[in-house]
């Protein structure tokens, strides 16, 4: 059973938004990081690019698959996770936390109330 938790928004295609002031977090739930295995590499958009609402905004490379990432808001890319570049396992290990991939400022919160909350999410997987 996938950890996912309450506080988070998600994506049909598997990934969490977490506002914290006037950022957005943004990484792939537990349920995605176990279907992909491994994780090998994270490829990330440059900072300061225009992401849309479901758009892609980099790959995560496992050792079964090739995965687009989404993203669950539109928004400007503010940070992204410098230690997925040597460790990008930390999405394996700590999708919720030190495996955060991206970070969003100038976001539209209106987008964010259209997502999954985690009843819906575990709904969709299934849970």
């Amino acid at each position: 059973m996938s950890n996912i938790p309450e506080e988070l928004k998600y994506t049909a295609e598997h990934e969490w938004v977490k506002i914290d002031g006037g950022s957005a977090l943004v990484g792939i739930t537990d349920h995605a990081q176990s279907e992909l295995g491994d994780i090998v590499f994270v490829e990330m958009p440059a900072v300061g690019k225009q992401v849309a609402q479901n758009g892609d905004f980099g790959v995560v490379e496992s050792v079964k698959t090739v995965s687009n990432l989404y993203s669950p808001l539109s928004g400007v890319v503010s940070a992204i996770n410098p230690l997925l570049e040597k460790s990008p396992e930390l999405v394996n290990q700590d999708p919720y936390g030190e495996g955060w991939i991206i970070k969003l400022k100038d976001f539209n919160p209106a987008e964010f109330s259209a997502l999954l909350d985690a009843a819906q999410y575990k709904a969709k997987i299934g849970e």
